[in-house]
């Protein structure tokens, strides 16, 4: 499905609800299934939750988990320490080109059964699930955080629990501690001290439910629309201002960028301020990648420069997100560079119109770019890719005065 999207009113306002977190969701489903005895509350209604919840009810052989690498990362060791199920876990053909190596070697070095039906250190994979006695292992903290928090989650229904050492720089910390936060108000005990974590066998937990706060990489949208608008005055729910999410650093990156957050009773009001404007800015994205190509496009949109770093882990997410954004930001007409772990715009405002951007099977692509179309009308292949995160993403745009159109 090819949509073209066309916003020519420079002042937006309204009110958005937004669907519960699907990185808090994840996990919830997993220690659900874990631990049990707890109902969640505004559950993510994405794709890739959807995906977590049937893979985690299935009782076939056979779990394919489709475009969801948080699902492929917490099944992976889930499955590993289910003692007397059997499992090939598998995904889509991108699925299978995202390494998996660093967290099935964690796993094995706990004594875990799984073996690779294809190519050594990608999925597909076949799991013996059993019971896990080792309690100490170590792991490269560099790479992905999800396969830290899989080990975490698990490891507190390991008979004798888990330390996990952490080698080299740690990335993406706030999501580490979204995990433990999950775990310490299901009354696991855990420990985060330097490069060490340590993970209490779970006991009986007395809690009957748990709330998903709204998803705070699906506000950056509306956080980049704010700053490219001449007024806003927009509403978006359910928030808190002590978030788990480490995308809650939105409210102060984008004060840089001339929006103002306010805190409600569960929701933030992103208004427009009337300043001037930088010519350029510097944000470091280590803990919050998933927001670095709202920020790269919001930049673009508004002719200011940037240099994002710590942008690493972009190249193992749906696409190689760095390559992806320095192709469709330059048929856009930026002046665009990246290395391997940072991003170069230059503040030019060569805006090009009716460009059709490719999404590369990834979410953020299309939902990152959306709101250029305040900018030039602008075109998206494979539009229904945003059903992965955020399925009402476009008519929650069109909520807003946008005007879009299959083509």
């Amino acid at each position: 499905m090819i949509l073209r999207l066309e916003q020519k009113e420079p002042k937006l306002s309204g009110d958005i609800k937004i669907t519960g977190s699907k990185s808090e969701s994840n996990r919830l489903l997993l220690l659900q299934a874990l631990f049990g005895n707890f109902k969640i509350k505004n559950l993510s209604n994405s794709h890739d939750s959807e995906v977590m919840q049937k893979a985690l009810a299935s009782k076939e052989k056979t779990v394919d988990i489709h475009h969801a690498g948080t699902a492929m990362r917490f099944l992976t060791a889930y499955f590993a320490a289910f003692e007397g199920r059997e499992t090939i876990l598998t995904g889509s053909s991108r699925m299978q080109e995202r390494p998996i190596k660093l967290l099935v070697d964690a796993l094995r070095d706990l004594g875990a059964d799984i073996t690779y039906l294809k190519n050594e250190g990608y999925a597909p994979l076949h799991i013996k699930g059993k019971k896990l006695e080792k309690n100490k292992v170590s792991l490269a903290a560099n790479v992905s955080s999800q396969y830290i928090s899989a080990l975490m989650m698990v490891g507190a229904s390991m008979p004798n629990g888990l330390e996990i050492k952490l080698l080299g720089q740690i990335t993406s910390v706030p999501y580490i501690e979204m995990t433990r936060s999950l775990l310490t108000q299901l009354e696991i005990e855990s420990s985060f001290e330097g490069q060490l974590i340590k993970i209490a066998p779970a006991g009986k937990s007395t809690v009957s439910e748990m709330t998903v706060e709204s998803d705070w990489s699906s506000a950056s949208y509306f956080y980049s629309l704010a700053a490219l608008c001449d007024t806003a005055k927009l509403k978006i729910s359910s928030y808190k201002e002590n978030s788990l999410q480490g995308d809650s650093v939105l409210a102060e990156l984008y004060t840089k960028l001339g929006v103002k957050t306010t805190f409600l009773e569960n929701a933030v009001l992103l208004e427009k301020e009337n300043k001037p404007k930088p010519q350029r800015v510097a944000f470091d994205l280590a803990n919050s990648p998933d927001i670095a190509q709202t920020i790269a496009v919001t930049c673009y949109g508004m002719g200011i420069a940037c240099d994002l770093t710590g942008l690493h882990t972009l190249k193992i997410k749906e696409t190689d997100r760095l390559e992806a954004l320095k192709a469709e930001l330059s048929k856009l007409g930026a002046n665009i560079s990246v290395t391997d772990k940072s991003l170069h715009l230059e503040g030019v405002t060569n805006f090009q119109s009716e460009v059709t951007i490719k999404t590369y099977q990834d979410h953020r692509m299309a939902m990152a770019f959306a709101p250029f179309a305040l900018r030039a009308p602008i075109l998206f292949e494979d539009a229904e890719v945003v059903n992965k995160s955020y399925p009402d993403f476009w008519s929650d745009f069109k909520a807003l005065g946008f005007k879009i159109k299959e083509v």
